[in-house]
């Protein structure tokens, strides 16, 4: 496999835990039974594509993109979705974790 195939497998696992988290709330603590099989569904094929992902990108970029990524796109899903807006700290947050992966991606190093 080669780099690109490592993050288009990035990719995928960033849009499962988007989906696994985003609706994790209409489970309703896993009482109801379809979205609590979609959440589980999609978060074991989230971890599938990001151990995959982690065989060919070094897991530090790896975890890291995917982690920020998901907290920042579940944000704004719950934004959208739930109207939760989240406070000025909560803002600040979010904006250090995209400096985060900014810098991990494009001024980490591995050695």
């Amino acid at each position: 496999m080669n780099i690109t195939s490592g993050y288009i497998f990035l990719f995928l696992a960033i849009i499962l835990g988007i989906c696994a988290n985003g609706f994790l709330k209409t489970t309703n603590g896993f009482t109801n039974i379809f979205p609590t099989i979609f959440c589980v569904t999609s978060i074991v094929l989230c971890l599938f594509c990001l151990s995959k992902a982690m065989n060919i990108i070094p897991v530090g970029f790896t975890y890291a993109t995917y982690g920020g990524l998901t907290i920042i796109a579940v944000t704004i899903f719950g934004i959208i979705k739930y109207n939760q807006l989240p406070n000025i700290y909560g803002t600040i947050g979010i904006i250090l974790i995209i400096v985060g992966v900014i810098l991990v991606n494009y001024l980490g190093s591995v050695k």
